[in-house]
């Protein structure tokens, strides 16, 4: 059992950011993660140690994220939000710096294909080759997208500042 502790205070904090970088919400980022860590515990004797273990519950978190962001809660939780407005409240954790936040509102302008791979590059600090075999991609594809999403939050970036200078 202590086993289980000691993986749990290593790995959950980096899994839960992971999961937010996908669903956008931290209370569902955490109960993702725990999801993560009841099926790994379940299964853990298929854990065939090709990679690490940080490496191999990461691969199940963003998994486990895309799986929610294509089921019926979620879509309806996004359809009830545009309809009637935002109903989270303000979670003090996810109060950051003002850049932070403003990065984090771009990436999650961008679509999925382009946001994971610059979350797998920048954030799980994955190379290229890692990003490919991890998404079934190729190499190429990986790099293009990452190109592309690049400029995406660039042009993001330029809009927002030319939309506040014409405020002057």
């Amino acid at each position: 059992m202590n086993n289980f502790e000691e993986l749990i205070d290593t790995h959950s904090k980096h899994l839960v950011r992971i999961a937010y970088l996908y669903v956008k919400d931290w209370p569902t980022a955490e109960d993702i993660v725990q999801d993560v860590f009841i099926k790994f515990f379940q299964t853990q004797q298929q854990f065939r140690q090709e990679a690490s273990i940080k490496t191999y519950l990461t691969k199940m978190t963003a998994n486990k994220a895309k799986d929610y962001l294509r089921s019926w809660k979620y879509r309806k939780q996004v359809l009830f939000e545009n309809v009637f407005g935002e109903t989270r409240g303000i979670d003090e954790d996810v109060v950051a710096r003002e850049h932070l936040a403003e990065l984090e509102k771009h990436l999650f302008q961008l679509p999925l294909k382009y946001r994971e791979p610059l979350i797998l590059y920048y954030y799980n600090e994955q190379s290229i080759a890692d990003i490919a075999q991890e998404l079934g991609l190729n190499e190429n594809t990986v790099k293009t997208r990452l190109r592309r999403a690049k400029q995406q939050m660039k042009m993001f970036f330029e809009q927002e500042e030319a939309g506040q200078h014409d405020e002057f």
